[in-house]
């Protein structure tokens, strides 16, 4: 499922006045109570635990109502090491991981304290950023507001165990990478290295992908949030890619006009600064593309003033209806504009079925619109593809516009849409959706971006050649770093996967690739491969593998290597990959997903709370086979580890040595990753058995499986330190901090002393002797 990306401030509904109280105006959804952590001697502990060295002392002593100095005693009862906050450049790559980690301590009110965001911010970006309401499981905690009081003797006390537990699993000081300092080292320019391949789109094909760190927010108005410095971009260009791509909201850039004088505020600023964007990417032979939504549906309020172009109504927004001839003509012609004004763009892509509310065909409602119901689907879809190309050509007729097939017909054939297609439009798929797949004994298909399944798939085979028998280009829209199925890191050292899929691509002669969503955008060697392949489509897998590791590690380590990067392939195989599994499952959080001894009764949200809830993790599989899938993946990633690190003994060093060990740590952390998923489902499924048939087996296998959570976080703790990417993706921000890893082994040590306590109740003497 394609994600929405950015906080994309529609200027319109923004600027709208406050009517209502904020408790009224932001969602809460079934507002059940929030869970309480109880490893934390309250919730004022783990409030400082979670925001410490992230927001400021003072910004917390205000939000609770008192001194620093008490946080400051409250931090340093548990061990925490004053410092100043790490993050204030970053504060915009911030606020999804501050909510997150605030979302069951903290009501609205002191949330928008937390991130600075007004109560319309906080709205917006609940409703529009990716679907964040939706990724929180759609329902706001109840919480009270929290304020300070004087621990207690008993509370002080836990909160010197915790010191004491924190500090018994840590070796010493370790050597930090601050958060986002990925950043500044992909911002900067090398004045030494390989020779830039500026590759020729029109001779060698569209390659082109999103910024690794996409700020969001409204970059264009903002020049400081620049999702692509000249470093970033030149990495790219190194690597083969001649496209970036930006989200944008077509009123934010369109001029104003009689029509619709709520759009284009601020207009001409956005466009210079998308221009100088442009320009200083034409440097790299980098062309900027605009991803297209439109048109964006309106509050109902909107059209009080124009009735004829409402179309349908969906969750408070209705559809600016595309078979109104004035909703054409301003689409068209907001194109139009934006492509005269800034005539460096490269093109755009669209996509008229997503899951944000657009023409009246988008989510299958057309039917109640009096307009498209008289109509087709495919002659609406089409025709916003039609209009959207008539615009930006009468401007730039050199331009690509290429229609995106996301969606339509909820994802199945679309060959009637392909049909009515424009002929100066290309045709993107996504390659590996509909391959049918058995993982565990478990037959299904692919419905979501795979990284572990090869394409193409009999979808994209299809639309592609009816595409080509209309005359229209192809592009195929891949994930050669990372998906779903583990997005928590750059990239996945699953190379023979990578190889397959495009040595398959490099045979269907496609005119371009989209490497990237907004996750799997760094400028890694996967990115290398597609690159090779783009060179030299004839050659084979094994000979660009040979090659790249030679490049990477040097000619000594490639047959280590090689074979290392064929076991963790086939381990990445053994993923019990499906929709609900690549979404719900704790895969993304790894060991600092929380474990309980009571189910918590939490439904798991799309890549946002995976709590515990393994019925809804593991999708069409059974429990037990769920669990041991991620088990395989887990044994066979160690196989392709141990290879790896018999590579790194090889006598010699400089920078492939250096090079090798930086990319050991990333493949450590996916296998702890795998790992944690494979032990906290194992744990839930012996915590079912404790709970209706307690027994000395159950309770030994429950308390080594704590300790293996406790190992797995610490383990990761310590790569997380290394390597600020670890934890990062663009929409998501960090799904943890190496602080969370912490609080991991605070929570296990917690659940290992009150699991002696329940041993001492249900198995009586015998429970005291096995808690010894």
């Amino acid at each position: 499922m394609k994600r929405l990306l950015g906080l994309c401030l529609i200027g319109y509904f923004l600027c709208m006045p406050c009517l209502l109280p904020a408790q009224d105006r932001l969602p809460l959804g079934s507002h059940p109570p929030a869970l309480a952590f109880d490893h934390f001697p309250n919730r004022l502990f783990a409030f400082v635990w979670r925001n410490w060295n992230l927001i400021g002392v003072e910004k917390m002593a205000s939000l609770l109502d008192c001194e620093s100095w008490q946080v400051r005693d409250v931090a340093q009862a548990m061990g925490l090491q004053e410092a100043k906050p790490l993050y204030a450049s970053y504060q915009k790559q911030l606020y999804i991981t501050l909510l997150r980690r605030n979302w069951h301590l903290l009501p609205y009110d002191q949330l928008m304290e937390v991130t600075g965001m007004s109560e319309n911010e906080m709205e917006f970006a609940l409703k529009e950023d990716d679907f964040l309401f939706h990724k929180f499981g759609r329902l706001k905690p109840k919480v009270d507001r929290l304020r300070y009081s004087l621990p207690s003797a008993s509370e002080w006390e836990r909160a010197a165990a915790i010191y004491a537990a924190v500090d018994a699993h840590l070796t010493g000081p370790l050597p930090e990478d601050p958060r986002f300092s990925f950043i500044d080292q992909l911002a900067k320019t090398e004045s030494i290295g390989p020779q830039m391949d500026r590759t020729d789109p029109d001779k060698t094909g569209l390659r082109f992908i999103y910024s690794y760190f996409g700020v969001f927010g409204d970059p264009l108005l903002d020049p400081e949030s620049d999702p692509f410095p000249d470093g970033l971009l030149q990495k790219l260009a190194e690597r083969g890619v001649n496209g970036v791509w930006l989200h944008v909201v077509l009123n934010q850039l369109a001029p104003e006009g009689e029509i619709f004088p709520e759009f284009g505020d601020q207009s001409d600023i956005r466009l210079k600064n998308l221009q100088k964007i442009a320009r200083r990417a034409q440097k790299y032979g980098i062309s900027i593309y605009l991803y297209i939504n439109e048109p964006r549906a309106m509050p109902a309020r909107f059209f009080a003033s124009r009735p004829e172009m409402a179309g349908i109504s969906k969750q408070g927004l209705t559809t600016l209806c595309t078979s109104n001839e004035q909703v054409r003509d301003w689409i068209s012609h907001s194109l139009t504009h934006v492509f005269e004004q800034v005539p460096e763009l490269g093109g755009v892509f669209t996509i008229t079925a997503s899951e944000n509310l657009t023409n009246c065909a988008s989510h299958g409602g057309r039917e109640a619109c009096p307009r498209c119901s008289k109509r087709s689907y495919a002659d609406i879809i089409a025709e916003v593809n039609q209009v959207i190309a008539e615009g930006i050509h009468r401007a730039n007729p050199d331009a690509r516009v290429i229609a995106w097939d996301w969606g339509w017909h909820g994802h199945g054939p679309a060959l009637d849409v392909i049909e009515k297609l424009p002929t100066d439009v290309a045709l993107m798929s996504v390659s590996e959706w509909g391959l049918p797949i058995d993982r565990g004994g478990i037959s299904t298909q692919v419905s979501e971006y795979s990284l572990s399944a090869v394409g193409p798939g009999p979808r994209a085979i299809t639309h592609w050649a009816a595409a080509k028998m209309r005359g229209l280009e192809t592009v195929a829209k891949v994930q050669f770093n990372n998906s779903w199925e583990l997005s928590a890191l750059p990239w996945l050292p699953v190379m023979d996967l990578v190889a397959r899929h495009a040595a398959n691509l490099a045979g269907t002669r496609l005119d371009g690739y989209m490497l990237s969503w907004t996750l799997g955008s760094y400028p890694s060697p996967n990115l290398e491969i597609a690159r090779k392949f783009s060179q030299n489509p004839n050659s084979t897998v094994e000979q660009v593998l040979d090659e790249l590791a030679w490049e990477r590690y040097g000619r000594q380590a490639v047959p280590l290597i090689r074979e290392s990067w064929t076991a963790f392939s086939e381990a990445f195989r053994e993923f019990p990959y499906h929709q609900q599994v690549v979404y719900l499952a704790p895969q993304q959080y790894g060991p600092s997903n929380l474990l309980y001894l009571k189910p918590t009764g939490y439904a798991a949200s799309m890549v946002g709370f995976p709590y515990d809830d393994l019925g809804s993790w593991s999708g069409p599989y059974p429990e037990e086979v769920l669990v041991s899938q991620f088990e395989k993946v887990a044994l066979g990633w160690k196989k392709g580890l141990n290879l790896f690190q018999q590579a790194l003994r090889i006598p010699g060093g400089g920078t492939q040595k250096a090079q090798l060990a930086e990319d050991l740590i990333l493949a450590k952390a996916a296998y702890l990753h795998f790992l944690s998923v494979a032990q906290q489902g194992r744990f839930i499924l012996l915590r079912k058995q404790w709970r209706t048939n307690p027994n000395p087996f159950v309770y030994r296998q429950l308390r080594k499986l704590l300790e293996m959570e406790i190992h797995s976080a610490v383990e990761l703790h310590a790569l997380a330190q290394a390597d600020s990417r670890i934890g990062f993706e663009a929409s998501n921000q960090y799904y943890y901090l190496p602080q969370d890893l912490l609080e991991k082994v605070i929570n296990c040590e917690y659940l290992l002393g009150e699991l002696v306590k329940q041993a001492e109740g249900k198995l009586g003497e015998h429970g005291g002797a096995m808690g010894q």
